[in-house]
Formats: structure tokens, sequence, C-alpha cells
């Protein structure tokens, strides 16, 4: 999980100096171009065993990947990558929130809400278009999450994630293809685009459904708050963008109920093994 966060926000920070050249749209387009490539590749889905009620599924999963991308990269255009980004996160957030049953995880949720809270705090140069943007965003992430583990419960390995990249991608075909040639490109912008389609697509796409296999959905959701954190340092690292000092306590907060949630949820099962042994 922590590998597949950094993959995306390096992927993101790559996407985005793309941006002033061929715009966002753009590079979502290459973006899912290059992600349905590299699934399908690995997932060789065999479309005509797919079922009506599976491809249901898929197409649902494909809707969610085409319009979360372009919100959030829209987002990162208007508003920079750590506070797209943050507001991306209430996605999982509400996740964690309306699905957890242990107490640890509402917990956890509660601490870090307040500290998004902080990090998308209205001032005088807010854009409210963009934090529209990221908190569509936040929605389609939910849906992603949900969507992605009944993907995977109904379809073998990687066949459903890739067959909804695969349907996103040729989507965007005529879209790319319209905003490209409005906006010709280089091969430099060309480049950054095709690699966040591999870092912020492909690679957490496939981490992320084996994932969802093996830790609880509002688990994974909880565990998700360490995006605004790498998002906020890959930002400075490779974009220049800096944050305030309060807005580097809020992370801290989101880090420690992030800390919390992983090492209470690594003793449980030890301790239900424990119990079942009657040691």
């Amino acid at each position: 999980m922590l590998g597949s966060g950094l993959s995306t926000q390096v992927g993101a920070s790559v996407a985005a100096l793309a941006f002033p050249v061929i715009g966002p749209v753009s590079v979502v387009a290459v973006r899912q171009w290059m992600a349905g490539a590299v699934l399908l590749a690995v997932g060789r889905p065999k479309l005509r065993t797919i079922t009506k009620r599976q491809w249901r599924a898929v197409l649902a999963l494909a809707a969610v990947f085409a319009v979360m991308n372009l919100s959030l990269y829209m987002a990162i255009d208007r508003i920079g990558l750590g506070l797209a980004v943050t507001l991306e996160f209430l996605g999982p957030l509400a996740v964690a929130l309306l699905g957890s049953r242990r107490m640890v995880d509402l917990l956890c949720a509660l601490t870090a809400a307040p500290a998004v809270l902080l990090l998308t705090r209205p001032q005088a140069t807010s854009d409210y278009l963009g934090i529209g943007l990221g908190l569509l965003a936040a929605v389609c992430w939910a849906c992603y999450i949900l969507l992605n583990r009944t993907v995977g419960r109904e379809l073998p390995g990687a066949t459903g994630s890739a067959a909804a990249a695969g349907v996103s991608a040729l989507v965007y075909v005529p879209i790319g293809v319209f905003v490209l040639w409005q906006h010709p490109p280089t091969v430099a912008s060309v480049s950054y685009a095709l690699v966040a389609g591999v870092l912020s697509s492909a690679v957490p796409f496939l981490v992320d459904l084996l994932t969802l296999r093996r830790v609880p959905a509002q688990f994974f959701g909880v565990f998700m708050s360490v995006n605004p954190v790498l998002a906020a340092l890959v930002g400075l690292v490779v974009l220049d963008q800096h944050l305030g000092p309060i807005d580097w306590i809020a992370i801290a907060v989101i880090v420690t109920a992030n800390a919390v949630a992983i090492s209470v949820g690594a003793m449980t099962p030890r301790s239900a093994k424990v119990s079942a042994d009657g040691e």
C-alpha cells in the first residue's frame, strides 16, 4: 500500500510537468492509453468469457478510472499536488468512517478528519473550482475502492482491472486526439505523460487489486491517509510547492493516526491466533 501511494504521487508530479505544454486533459489521455496497454498486456483478459453481470462492474470501474484521473489532474493544475490529493483522500476517509466495525479504525479516521479540514481551510487565494474538482476526485476514489474490491472477487487475477483500463483508454482516444491536435506535444511532455501512466495507473491498479483481497476496505481507506503526506513531500521535492507550518502539523496528525491504525491492525491477527490456540 505504501509503494502504491508513493508511485501514484511521483507519477502525478511528473504529469504536472507536462501541463504547461499539453494541458491536464491530454496528460490524462496519454496516461490512460499507457495504463490500458500495460494492464491489458499483464492481465490478458478473455473478453468473451466475461458475463453480463461482470461487465457491469467492469464498465463502472472504467467510468471511475476516467473521471477520477481527469478531475484530479485538473485539480492539481489549479490548486497544487498536496491540496488536490488531500481533498481526494476524503473519499477513502469516507469509506473508513462508513464501513468500519472496529473502534480503532473509527477513532483513527476521526483523528485524521480535522487535520484534513485544516489543510483545506478557506483562504483569500482559494480556487473553489479546483476544490470542487478535488472533491469530485474524492467521490471517484471511494467508488474505486469498493468497485475494485468487487471486480477482484468477480474476476480472477488482473482480468477485471485490465478490461476496465482498456475500456477507459478507448474512451479517451477521440478526446486525446482532439486535445493534442489543439496543443501540439513535445517529446518531453509526451514522455512525462507516459511515465505518469505507468507510475500513477498501471502500478497502483495492480497493487491495489492484490491488496484489497488481503485487507478490509475500511482499513485500506484509513491507510491511504498517507497519500497527502506523500503528495506534500513529492510536491516539495519535484514541483517546489511549499506548505506552511500549520499544514505540516496537520500532516503529522494524519501520519500519527495512520501509524496507530497500522500497528493495531498488525497486532489483531496475531492476538486472534493466540486466543484460538488457547495459549
